[in-house]
C-alpha cells in the first residue's frame, strides 16, 4: 500500500507558507531579543523554527529583512491593538486610560518586544538606523498624532491639564514599557519575579493611576482656570 506523500504539509517545505511563515519570525522575535540584529544568527533562527536555512531565505532575503518583518511584527501588532481602542467613541479621560491599559496589555503579553525596541533605538544612536525612518514614519507618527488629538480633546473640554503631547506622549509610553525593560534588574533588586500575574496587574493599577495624577485636571480646577 503506497504511504500518502505528506511533504507538502511539512513546516520545513513551502507547502505551509502562513505557517512556516510565522514559526520562523517567532524564533527571529526571541533571537534578536536575546542576541541584537549583530548577534543574531539566521541558522539559530531556522533552527529554532525547525525549517531549513534556504526555507528562511525564501521568506526572507537576509537577515536584515528578516529583522524588518520582526520590526513590522512588533508595531503593527501595537497599532492594530490600540487603534482599536483609540477609534472608540468615548471621553478623553475613558479613552486615554484605555489607550494606557491596551499599550501595556500589549507589551504585557509580549514581554520580549521591549528588548527589540530598545535595541533598535540604540542602534540608531550608534549611527546603525536602516529601518528607523520608515519605522517612525509608519507606526511612531500616526501613534503619536492620534493619542495628541485625545489629550487635546481632554484640554478643550477642561477635563486634562495643559500638556505639551511634545513631552507628555513620551513620558507616558516610558512609564508603560520602562517596567518590562527593567525587569531583569527589578528582579535582582526585590528577589520576586516581576513579570508574575500578581506583579504585573498591579504594575498595571499603578501605571494607569499615575497617568490619571500627571494628567487629570482637578474637580473644578480646569473652570476656574477657563474664568480667570
Amino acid at each position: 500500500m503506497a504511504m500518502p506523500n505528506n511533504s507538502k504539509s511539512r513546516l520545513g517545505s513551502r507547502g505551509r507558507p502562513e505557517q512556516s511563515r510565522a514559526a520562523i519570525l517567532q524564533a527571529a522575535v526571541c533571537e534578536f531579543a536575546h542576541e541584537g540584529i549583530a548577534g543574531a544568527r539566521t541558522d539559530a533562527i531556522a533552527r529554532a523554527a525547525k525549517v531549513n536555512k534556504a526555507l528562511l531565505y525564501y521568506y526572507f532575503k537576509d537577515k536584515d529583512a528578516l529583522y524588518g518583518a520582526v520590526l513590522d511584527q512588533v508595531f503593527g501588532g501595537l497599532i492594530a491593538h490600540v487603534g482599536e481602542v483609540l477609534s472608540r467613541d468615548l471621553p478623553p479621560r475613558q479613552k486615554i486610560l484605555a489607550y494606557a491599559g491596551a499599550h501595556f496589555d500589549y507589551v504585557a503579553s509580549h514581554p520580549l518586544y521591549p528588548r527589540i525596541v530598545q535595541g533598535e533605538m540604540m542602534g540608531a544612536g550608534r549611527g546603525r538606523a536602516n529601518h528607523l525612518e520608515r519605522i517612525a514614519k509608519t507606526y511612531f507618527h500616526p501613534l503619536f498624532r492620534r493619542v495628541s488629538q485625545v489629550l487635546k480633546a481632554g484640554q478643550a473640554t477642561g477635563e486634562f491639564r495643559a500638556v505639551d503631547p511634545l513631552q507628555f506622549v513620551p513620558s507616558m509610553i516610558a512609564v508603560i514599557v520602562f517596567y518590562f525593560t527593567s525587569a531583569p534588574v527589578m528582579r535582582v533588586i526585590t528577589g520576586r519575579d516581576p513579570l508574575s500575574p500578581v506583579l504585573v496587574a498591579a504594575r498595571r493599577k499603578a501605571v494607569l493611576d499615575f497617568i490619571s495624577a500627571a494628567l487629570f485636571q482637578r474637580a473644578g480646577a480646569g473652570r476656574r482656570g477657563a474664568r480667570q
